[in-house]
């Protein structure tokens, strides 16, 4: 009976971030989850979301799409505001023991670009107050979007897993799907300078 109480403790560690888990990476759960306060909003000293840039913009899946920014609610048009500058956006949530390890590399990366590459996280689950503590816990202050239903996860094809990073060239064009999450600073500059031809 241990072996089989193993296997069982292995499945659900692999689940854990296979959109089963505590949130709703497939947009199974109930859309919007506990509203979040400005105060919960302040506490976690986001960046705020680009401005959109006037620059053109491709024909991305992304077009159109909406989400609102984590460091203040508002709604923000994601391929008008990423234009004109190449773009990570790193699908995560809560929840997610990965994504936990994968963001302050982002972060270290994103500090090491010096601007030269918008870093996105898309929190890829209803409970945005709880991604909000999250990312406190962690020390991130990239900017962010909430995203309950995972609709840019739908919207570019990919896996119903986390973490996921799309890397976006400035007309807003889907360079590249990165189905793992990335091992370090040094691992995401190859792969950003790679596929982007931006390097950090």
């Amino acid at each position: 009976m241990s072996l089989i109480a193993v296997l069982a403790a292995l499945v659900l560690a692999v689940a854990s971030c296979s959109g089963s888990g505590g949130g709703s990476a497939g947009g199974t759960a109930a859309p919007g989850g506990k509203p979040v306060s400005a105060s919960e909003r302040a506490r976690a000293a986001l960046v705020d979301c680009p401005a959109p840039s006037g620059a053109p913009v491709a024909d991305s899946p992304l077009r159109g799409l909406t989400l609102n920014c984590l460091s203040n609610g508002s709604p923000m048009d994601l391929t008008a505001a990423l234009a004109g500058k190449p773009a990570l956006l790193n699908l995560w949530a809560y929840w997610c023991g990965p994504c936990a390890e994968e963001l302050p590399l982002l972060q270290q990366f994103s500090d090491r670009a010096s601007g030269s590459i918008t870093v996105l996280t898309v929190h890829s689950d209803p409970g945005t107050a709880k991604g909000l503590a999250r990312l406190t816990g962690l020390g991130i202050h990239l900017p962010g979007v909430e995203d309950p239903d995972a609709k840019v996860r739908t919207a570019v094809g990919a896996p119903a897993v986390l973490p996921i990073s799309v890397l976006l060239r400035a007309d807003g064009s889907v360079a590249k799907l990165v189905v793992r999450p990335f091992k370090s600073v040094d691992d995401i500059s190859d792969t950003v300078a790679a596929e982007l031809g931006v390097r950090a």
